[in-house]
């Protein structure tokens, strides 16, 4: 089994920054990637950012150039930095891990950009 366990949710004025950490733990050997997925009210959980076992990332198109995600030497541990918060950026944050072909989420992090 794996465990993922976020942090780093808030509030923060539009414009701000916030950093998320999501670390894994448990039978984590085979992660292939761990990335950061969001879902505002009433939308679907969609993808933000993604880091593979190699390092390669993807991000979606509203927030490249904003926030980068980042990961630990021992790869257990990956960070979304978020800056130039934006009032759509308002969301649920979940990391989500892909062990072994199996894929596990934490339970959630609320992010709220407003003045």
């Amino acid at each position: 089994q794996v465990r993922l366990v976020e942090s780093g949710g808030g509030l923060v004025q539009p414009g701000g920054s916030l950093r998320l950490s999501c670390n894994a733990s448990g039978s984590i050997s085979g992660i292939s990637g761990m990335g950061w997925f969001r879902q505002a009210p009433g939308k679907q959980r969609g993808l933000v950012a993604y880091i593979l076992s190699g390092g390669s990332t993807n991000y979606v198109d509203s927030v490249k150039g904003r926030f980068t995600i980042s990961r630990d030497n021992g790869k257990s541990t990956v960070y979304l930095q978020m800056n130039s918060l934006k009032p759509e950026d308002t969301a649920v944050y979940y990391c989500q891990a892909v062990v072994t072909y199996r894929t596990y989420w934490g339970q959630g992090t609320q992010v709220t950009v407003s003045s």
